[in-house]
């Protein structure tokens, strides 16, 4: 029999269904006994009539059954308005317990605020049972599943690269080593390199979604040695401006689709509200924001900080976005080339061809278009000395490649700030950090 959720039980109305779930909440009272059984899509009662001798048994079970157990209950779905629970209720025939909890839960997961975040993330798998947290993948994996959309929508292709990369090529000690048979292997800071060369292979508009890894000893609320990146290369870019224009209209479209599914509920849950933005997305240049900083609000940084966003600046950049331009979003251009990866396009000027795009105050995208010329990128190589650890990389740009771009976002990060959720440990479905690899 196909598996009922509890969001479909409203299509079953007077017909015997079968229905699985946790075991939420048991009131057992003198004539009646009320279960409420929970599955990922929400929740509903099953009612036990103790006068009916035939219930004997069910009422029997239910009386002695632990909460949090998982049950498979065969019965009839009314519709019952006096029901405050969604107005609807099973009457069952039987019920057969599939899984029994054994022990006591550890905490009490549906109220959270007395529970140190350390503890929940020790028993992440009861943390997560948890109707909010619950929720906030269900709108993780819609805002994910629009920005797809969108790309499959304008000729993209998903692909899948390796992790395992065989030299520590993008910036040497944030690379994890990995024993790979007789030699060291890399886990991959990014898809980068295969991005780039699917591009060269003709592929003409690529994506991927998948885990990168970043041995920074990093313990900020905003990062994670391992995360979820959702990354993005196109071909036959006129300007990095292109780039930015499709970043902003993914986002745009998949904000408010995702507002769409999700939006009154995630203010319900939340307290927050998805804005979906207008394009475009304003820019600003890194030292007209400085200046603007320093003569709005006041701050000033030493010339020497001003080739990159210091982590006030970046935040003040938020209050100066919807100060200046009544926008949430704000790309930031004009970095120097020297602060970012060599496969950044550079103008006649040595000025850099990329950008960071910020949301509230925090950097959620580094994008650029790339160097596609053969001489010009081996170049750059060699003065970030590079050598041989990129020259597989380099050979990707011998036999000609268009002119392209791309960018990366990731997913824990974008979901903490939709959902005003204080850390990226609790937006990823299993944090890994400096100080934690288990569960």
């Amino acid at each position: 029999m196909k598996k009922i959720f509890a969001n479909e039980l409203k299509n079953y109305f007077g017909k015997e269904v079968e229905f699985s779930g946790f075991v939420d909440n048991i009131r057992d009272l003198q004539w009646v006994q009320f279960v409420i059984l929970r599955d990922s899509t929400g929740k509903v009662q099953v009612t036990i009539e103790k006068s009916e001798e035939k219930n004997n048994e069910m009422v029997d079970l239910i009386s002695s059954l632990p909460l949090e157990s998982t049950v498979k209950i065969t019965g009839t779905v009314i519709e019952s308005p006096k029901v405050k629970l969604n107005g609807m209720e099973i009457i069952p025939t039987n019920i057969e317990v599939t899984s029994m909890s054994n022990e006591e839960l550890p905490f009490n997961f549906k109220d959270l605020s007395t529970v140190n975040l350390d503890t929940r993330l020790d028993y992440r798998f009861i943390d997560l049972r948890n109707d909010k947290n619950i929720f906030m993948f269900q709108v993780q994996s819609t805002i994910v599943r629009y920005m797809r959309e969108y790309l499959y929508e304008h000729n993209f292709t998903e692909i899948h690269t390796p992790k395992f990369i065989g030299a520590a090529s993008e910036s040497g000690a944030d690379v994890f080593e990995v024993k790979y048979f007789d030699r060291l292997a890399y886990l991959a800071q990014s898809p980068q390199f295969y991005k780039q060369m699917a591009i060269a292979s003709g592929f003409s508009n690529v994506f991927e979604v998948a885990p990168c890894f970043r041995a920074e000893n990093s313990n900020t609320s905003r990062h994670a040695t391992e995360f979820t990146s959702f990354d993005v290369e196109f071909s036959y870019i006129d300007s990095f401006y292109d780039v930015m224009n499709l970043e902003a209209e993914m986002l745009a479209y998949a904000l408010e689709k995702t507002n769409e599914v999700y939006g009154e509920k995630i203010k319900e849950v939340f307290g927050t509200e998805i804005i979906v933005p207008k394009l475009p997305f304003p820019v600003m240049r890194l030292a007209d924001i400085y200046k603007e900083l320093e003569e709005r609000y006041g701050y000033k940084v030493a010339d020497e900080e001003k080739n990159d966003l210091t982590t006030e600046a970046e935040k003040l950049c938020y209050k100066l976005s919807m100060d200046k331009f009544n926008h949430e979003y704000l790309f930031v251009i004009d970095y120097p080339a020297d602060k970012r990866a060599f496969y950044h396009m550079r103008d006649e000027k040595g000025h850099l061809l990329g950008y960071d795009l910020l949301w509230r105050g925090v950097e959620i995208t580094t994008g650029a278009q790339r160097e596609h010329r053969y001489e010009e990128i081996k170049k750059n190589a060699k003065e970030k000395n590079l050598g041989d650890d990129v020259k597989f990389y380099l050979d990707f740009f011998k036999y000609g490649c268009p002119p392209h771009g791309g960018f990366a976002i990731g997913i824990d990060r974008l979901t903490m700030l939709l959902l005003s959720i204080p850390s990226v440990k609790e937006t990823q479905f299993l944090f890994r950090g400096p100080n934690r690899l288990y569960p």
